[in-house]
This record gives C-alpha cells, sequence and structure tokens, in this order.
C-alpha cells in the first residue's frame, strides 16, 4: 500500500472481489491497509472517525459482497489533532462494523541495523483497563479500553495489532479469558524484524494458544523511507503453516479452511486449558 487512498481503495476492492469469488466468508487486509504516510505522523492528516467515509467505503464493499473484513490497523481519528488510534476493526456481511479494537503495545523502538521508530509520536497510547479481565467483547462502553474477542462465521476471533505480537500474556487472556478460536496479526512489520522474528512469533503465538493465526502483512517499498517484510501466512492450532502467498513480496490473497473441529482436537489432546496455573500480571507487575 502507499500514500494514496484512492488507489488502496481500488486494490482493496480487487482483492475482495477475488476473495469473494473463491467462497472465502472472511477477508483480513493488513496493518494500514487504506494509508501508507511517507513520513512519520502523515497518517494522522488522513484520520477519520469510523463512521467517516473512508470505512464507509470498505464496509458498502464488505455488504456489496456478502463478506466479513478484517480490517487492521485503520487510522482512527485521536482525541487531539496530533494523534490517531491504530484500530483493528471487523465489519459483517451486512457491512455493519460488529467490532473494534485499538492498539496497545506501540512500536517505539531503535531497530538493529535500521531506523529509530517512534509511533507513540503520532498514536495514542491505549492501556487495557483490569476488567480487561473478564470475558467482554461485543457490549463496550463508551471510553472503556478492552481487550477484544468477537465471534464470526469462521469462529471466534481474538484482535490484535501488529507490534501486540511480542507480548504472550495478551494472546493468553485471548484464548483463555475470551475463549479465541482464531487470532488476527495485521501487521506491517520491519524487514529486519520480519526477517528474524515474524514467522518465529506467529507459530509460538499459535502453539501457546492452541488457536488458528490469519496474519496479514504489508508487503514490499512503500515509499524511500518505508519497506515492509510481508510474508502472509495463516496457522493451524498444531503450529503447521496451511496458507502462505507464494513469495513473501506477492499482493494477492491465500485461503484456507479454518476447521474449528480440529481447534478442539488438539486442546483435548493436549489441555492446557485444564492444565496451566493462571498468573495474575497485573498483579505480578505491582509487586
Amino acid at each position: 500500500m502507499a500514500s494514496n487512498l484512492a488507489a488502496n481503495m481500488a486494490t482493496c476492492s480487487h482483492l475482495l472481489k477475488e476473495a469473494a469469488s473463491a467462497g472465502a466468508k472472511l477477508l483480513c487486509f493488513p496493518e494500514a491497509f487504506s494509508y501508507v504516510g511517507t513520513m512519520d505522523g502523515d497518517s494522522v492528516l488522513v484520520a477519520e472517525p469510523l463512521d467517516g467515509p473512508i470505512m464507509n467505503h470498505y464496509c458498502s464493499l464488505a455488504r456489496e459482497s456478502d463478506i466479513w473484513l478484517s480490517l487492521g490497523g485503520f487510522q482512527e481519528i485521536g482525541s487531539d489533532p496530533q494523534h490517531l488510534c491504530n484500530t483493528h476493526v471487523i465489519v459483517d456481511d451486512t457491512g455493519k462494523i460488529i467490532s473494534s479494537y485499538r492498539k496497545i503495545h506501540l512500536f517505539d523502538v531503535d531497530v538493529p541495523g535500521g531506523r529509530v521508530y517512534k509511533e507513540s509520536s503520532f498514536t495514542e497510547s491505549v492501556l487495557p483497563q483490569r476488567n480487561s479481565l473478564s470475558r467482554k467483547s461485543e457490549g463496550k462502553g463508551e471510553g472503556e479500553l478492552d481487550i477484544v474477542a468477537v465471534d464470526s462465521p469462521i469462529g471466534r476471533l481474538g484482535l490484535s495489532v501488529c507490534y501486540d505480537l511480542r507480548f504472550p500474556e495478551m494472546y493468553q487472556l485471548l484464548r483463555f479469558q475470551h475463549e479465541a478460536q482464531v487470532l488476527l496479526v495485521p501487521a506491517a512489520f520491519t524487514t529486519v524484524t520480519g526477517e528474524a522474528h515474524w514467522e518465529i512469533l506467529l507459530r509460538a503465538r499459535v502453539i501457546e494458544t492452541q488457536c488458528y493465526v490469519i496474519a496479514a502483512a504489508q508487503a514490499g517499498k512503500h515509499n524511500d523511507k518505508r519497506e515492509s517484510y510481508g510474508n502472509t501466512l495463516i496457522i493451524d492450532p498444531w503450529g503447521t503453516i496451511v496458507g502462505r502467498l507464494p513469495d513473501r513480496l506477492s499482493t494477492g490473497i491465500v485461503v484456507a479452511d479454518i476447521d474449528l473441529s480440529f481447534v478442539d482436537s488438539v486442546r483435548e489432546k493436549m489441555p492446557i486449558a485444564k492444565q496451566r496455573k493462571p498468573i495474575d500480571f497485573w498483579k505480578a507487575a505491582s509487586l
């Protein structure tokens, strides 16, 4: 994707029609699917509310193609003019927004051999409230921050965005508190971190949670200053890769079956949900 909203809409529309023709029930787009800025902070200039024209366009596409959408990393307008929210939005096949999650972990990193990133300079820092530990999903009150899971035609989805992937406790909560069966990880990993860690981290989150993972990834050189690693993957609950684009820089779709009976089978044969000893990480963090 690039810093051109109209061109990105056209690309997404083409991919959506291709996915619908292939019989997909859910199509997952990567982080920053609608816009990739040239400079840090450019995205703030295009940020809109979830009922704005950009999101309304994607909702219309979902309704017209009768398909659910995972819109990862949408530039939602923030609480002040200098910041946005990096928001993962789920749209159903009628074009209705049924859930949204604002990214918790922000990418403030000096990448070895790369550049310095400071996502917090233009993105609001969102912290989960303690009551996020209960299974709450679709019915959030205004201003209430939450770890989010939502039911869909392919199972119960656990929502996250990119850098969240490095924080396993979040995915533990999605599995063991929110009963997720499929974890969604839209991302725009850097080439340096992607080569080193992307697939390893995804498979680790799968094995720890016994969930499917769908990881839609930005790929290739967006502009002179930014490049993403790519490598879109679908991984089953045993850690086996069941879907991958032909090469990590491809723009296209990959389709795989989500077999919830296989989720149940893996969990029955290795019953970690019964054997685990829950640790209150909130309490541990305060000691």
